[in-house]
């Protein structure tokens, strides 16, 4: 590599560094324990599981008519309407009810209702907690809704220019040196630096993996808001102008002809009419698979609200695939325990490298600022600025 080209990577990666290395630390240090938001959960209690089954009950019981399900979230609160109804992939007894005064509340409520025996179990709290809601909105999007998203995206972008000018780099300052070498007993700053190079080769593809993933995590709202116009608008084209059901229909039976056109999927969520991921005049039933992989993925079929029919169904576009495989990438929530476990490792890792890079760049400033001290100094003694300590004037 040319001197020249040695100088403009050398210039890309500091600055593409220094713009992101503090928001990065913070994303660094509030996904640790957003890594272990479920383990968290179980500790502060926040996490909602199902009652026992009595001696009197099978070891196997039949699941609850979905209306009776939805009968027991009114019987709690008779004065909001339904929103959402979903269930997790590992907890299929309970049904977790959304509810609100209209449609789009902001200030909705959550129900867990026991899926075999349609009765009210608890209210977990919104977003795991205060605790969790906290770092997961700052981790997220800093509080600032979609421009937060945006601005922490342009970050990520950022992070992946400075992780691809350190490859770049990495050869020709490690050319003299054995591969994970680190330099002890000469100054702490050439330590620091072997070890930011080191440990910077060691988390690369991961800091690759997360930082891309967090990119496309952050166009979340925008790549719905793309399909809503787009693919949902053209499904639900023929009911354009057309008064909502008077009554809606029967939420088992609806369910029941959507499964059947699904066969081996499962129900993820249910949207009901009014919702972002409905219409006026339809269910949103979006089923997903049964695999590890597939479960992340889901696909939506629309019921008419009025008659339990399926109207339509159609695959995910690329883009909100690539959107719904990336979100657990993302935590490492695809290998179970000891997945996570690398995860945080390598989360730790990357603290030490955003941390010592920040330190070497805030230790060579002392250092320049020093040796311009120096000069002064010399020139005002009337000493040449290039002689050196010991040398003739």
């Amino acid at each position: 590599m040319s001197p020249a080209n040695l100088r403009r990577w050398s210039w890309i990666h500091k600055w593409s560094s220094l713009v992101c290395t503090v928001f990065m630390l913070l994303l660094c240090l509030t996904g640790l324990p957003l890594i272990y938001h479920h383990e968290i959960g179980h500790l502060l209690g926040n996490e909602v599981e199902p009652p026992a089954l009595t001696a009197q009950q099978p070891a196997n019981p039949p699941r609850a008519d979905l209306d009776s399900v939805i009968a027991a979230g009114k019987a709690r609160y008779p004065d909001k309407v339904m929103m959402y109804m979903s269930q997790e992939a590992d907890q299929p007894a309970l049904w977790f009810l959304t509810m609100g005064r209209h449609a789009n509340d902001p200030d909705f409520v959550s129900i867990a209702i026991d899926a075999r025996t349609a009765r009210y179990v608890a209210e977990p709290p919104i977003e795991g907690g205060a605790v969790m809601a906290f770092l997961f909105h700052l981790h997220v999007d800093l509080f600032a809704g979609v421009p937060g998203k945006l601005f922490l995206g342009l970050m990520g972008l950022l992070l992946v220019l400075a992780i691809g000018s350190g490859v770049v780099l990495y050869a020709p300052f490690m050319r003299k040196l054995e591969f994970g070498a680190v330099r002890h007993g000469r100054t702490a700053r050439l330590k620091w630096l072997d070890l930011h190079n080191l440990l910077g080769i060691v988390t690369l593809v991961w800091a690759l993996v997360v930082g891309v993933t967090g990119v496309v995590n952050t166009l979340a709202d925008v790549l719905l808001q793309v399909w809503q116009s787009t693919e949902i608008a053209a499904m639900v084209k023929p009911y354009e102008g057309l008064p909502p059901p008077a009554k809606l229909a029967s939420m088992e039976e609806s369910v029941a002809h959507a499964r059947s056109l699904q066969p081996g999927m499962k129900v993820g969520f249910i949207a009901f009419p009014g919702t972002p991921f409905a219409s006026a005049h339809h269910y949103g039933v979006y089923m997903r698979g049964d695999q590890a992989l597939t479960a992340k993925l889901v696909k939506p079929v629309l019921v008419d609200a009025g008659t339990g029919q399926v109207t339509d169904q159609r695959t995910l576009p690329w883009y909100l695939s690539t959107l719904l495989l990336s979100q657990p990438l993302h935590f490492g929530d695809y290998g179970g325990a000891g997945m996570k476990f690398l995860w945080a490792l390598l989360d730790l890792a990357t603290i030490v490298v955003l941390g010592s890079g920040l330190y070497l760049w805030l230790r060579r400033g002392r250092a320049a600022k020093a040796k311009a001290g120096d000069e002064a100094r010399v020139r005002a003694a009337g000493q040449p600025a290039l002689a050196r300590e010991g040398e003739p004037r």
